[in-house]
């Protein structure tokens, strides 16, 4: 019975023979795996072979075709004896460039956002029509346009575009741009050169620039994220004109995405291969809110969320559970029930599947929400100064709001307490002088627990120093005093002798505390003793009303 059932599949007797005496002659489905397993030394051919053999084996023994499309032929082909020769070339996988940088706008015509520099009228927008770009540094947060305007301007002019990046440049290759252009100068065309993180380089490194951006033999453009007062020489400063990037708004964000979804040709298909893309309405949303205004977070975002769904949807066709049905333009798939024209990898794009990006993907992708925030650059200046200016109007709930941001900033909490404690003399000062015994209590506090248990001490003192009457009459006598001290003329007078201290007989014999009366043996007289020096009598450096000397 064995033996017909393998010739009927359309092997010789002989090899039936061996394989039914090779596996105990019980089982056709063992014998015709031996045979399978088996690498015959000569083919014969006498022998009739017939590979279609799916049709005699239960479903767990077929093999998996090859392909990770679906094959709708009812009879699998396989190579039962493959070439021993043929080899599996191993490829490396080819370059990959995210999102956010094959998006990047070829010209000035498609920058979206930043109208204050590039609108009708701003400087950039006149200086392209005029082909005549002037030396500038472009300052603003990461993710904000600053590499891509300096390209798609230059790209939109005749001039000839380098790039260096501060973080691995030096003085050597600046000179080498440099002399570079001299040579395209005298074939009359200029060289913009574009530094990234240009407040990287150190004070003789930037003085570089100097001659070259004077003389006309560059058109410099920098690109910073910190404030270029603190970063930037003042000689490049004045050889160039600042303009300040503004964080992208959520709308503008939003449009980049969509964007990159409708690119057929350097979108997001590109980044997930076969599969054609469905984003639902809620991911632009979430992306656009949750960025924090860095268009290159939400595209990397999005990116993982497409990739994410496109690995989904190879896992369901690999378990099987994936099946497709096609009309005449348009194909379905069970997993999403959502249709997709065909743009895929199918001949004339039919059969194509479309990998749906959920809202569950795209928080999988982002993990948490981008702020913008660096406890050295500054905006940590900007978050301090907005939580100090919110103490002192006295305003709880933009402290607590302001306190916030910077520990989910990742500030560290024993920097705030320090600057709680400084505003708890400086503006709450007498007005309430339990004030300081709070703030010192809040920097024990962080310091013995740390974060995250240490934040509602922060949010407790940051309230109390709020809603804390205010007085800067200590803050404000000690300015004055130093002033005093500042400006005097010449040099400041000496102690007077009754104030000096006397704890030998030679410094009594020379005066030293001649005359001082003891306040706490003779209050009445020691009204009368003055203090300051000669030429300080009367002054007064704190103002306190007599009405407060109780308090």
């Amino acid at each position: 019975m064995e033996l017909e059932q393998l010739m009927s599949m359309g092997f010789s007797q002989e090899l039936a023979t061996q394989a039914l005496a090779a596996t105990g002659g019980n089982s056709t489905i063992k014998a015709t795996e031996w045979i399978l397993d088996q690498k015959p030394n000569s083919p014969n051919p006498n022998s009739s072979f017939q590979p279609k053999l799916n049709r005699f084996f239960s479903p767990q023994t077929q093999r998996k075709p090859l392909s990770p499309t679906i094959n709708t032929n009812p009879e699998l082909k396989l190579d039962l004896f493959p070439n021993p020769k043929r080899t599996k070339v191993q490829q490396n996988p080819p370059h990959h460039e995210p999102l956010s940088e094959r998006m990047r706008p070829r010209n000035a015509d498609e920058i979206i956002g930043q109208d204050h520099i590039l609108g009708k009228n701003a400087i950039l927008r006149s200086s392209l029509d005029c082909n005549r770009l002037p030396s500038i540094v472009l300052w603003g947060p990461p993710g904000t346009g600053k590499t891509s305007i300096a390209k798609a301007i230059v790209s939109s002019s005749t001039y000839k575009f380098v790039s260096l990046s501060a973080v691995t440049a030096g003085v050597k290759d600046v000179r080498d741009v440099v002399e570079e252009a001299k040579k395209k100068i005298n074939n009359n065309r200029q060289t913009v050169l574009f530094v990234d993180e240009v407040h990287r380089f150190n004070k003789s490194q930037q003085d570089s620039f100097l001659p070259v951006i004077e003389d006309g033999t560059i058109v410099f453009i920098g690109a910073t994220t910190e404030n270029p007062s603190f970063h930037l020489i003042t000689p490049l400063l004045s050889r160039c004109r600042v303009l300040k990037l503004n964080s992208l708004e959520p709308e503008i964000i939003g449009r980049l995405l969509r964007r990159a979804v409708d690119d057929g040709e350097k979108g997001l298909r590109k980044s997930v291969g076969m599969f054609g893309v469905v984003v639902e309405d809620d991911v632009f949303d979430f992306l656009s809110l949750n960025s924090d205004g860095d268009a290159r977070v939400a595209l990397n975002a999005l990116e993982i969320a497409a990739t994410t769904a496109a690995a989904r949807e190879l896992s369901s066709k690999d378990k099987g559970t994936l099946v497709s049905f096609q009309t005449e333009d348009v194909t379905f798939d069970n997993s999403s029930l959502v249709p997709f024209n065909g743009l895929g990898s199918g001949e004339n794009g039919v059969g194509s599947l479309a990998a749906v990006v959920t809202l569950d993907d795209a928080k999988e992708a982002l993990q948490c929400k981008h702020l913008a925030y660096d406890r050295a650059g500054e905006e940590h200046y900007n978050l301090i100064s907005a939580l100090h200016k919110s103490l002192r109007g006295s305003d709880a709930n933009a402290s607590i709001y302001w306190l916030a941001r910077m520990l989910e900033g990742g500030e560290h909490p024993l920097y705030i307490a320090r600057r709680l404690v400084r505003f708890a003399s400086e503006d709450v000062g007498l007005g309430d002088p339990n004030a300081l015994c709070q703030a010192v209590a809040c920097y024990q506090a962080c310091h013995f627990l740390g974060m995250p248990e240490c934040n509602v001490n922060l949010a407790q003192c940051v309230v109390y120093l709020a809603l804390a009457p205010k007085s800067i009459a200590v803050y404000e006598a000690l300015q004055a005093a130093q002033k005093a001290v500042k400006e005097s003329i010449g040099q400041n007078e000496g102690v007077p002798l009754h104030l000096r201290n006397a704890p030998t007989k030679l410094m009594k014999d020379f005066d030293y505390g001649k005359g001082y009366i003891y306040p706490p043996h003779h209050p009445s007289s020691s009204l009368s003793q003055t203090y300051l020096p000669p030429s300080l009598q009367g002054c007064k450096f704190f103002d306190w009303p007599v009405t407060n000397m109780d308090k």
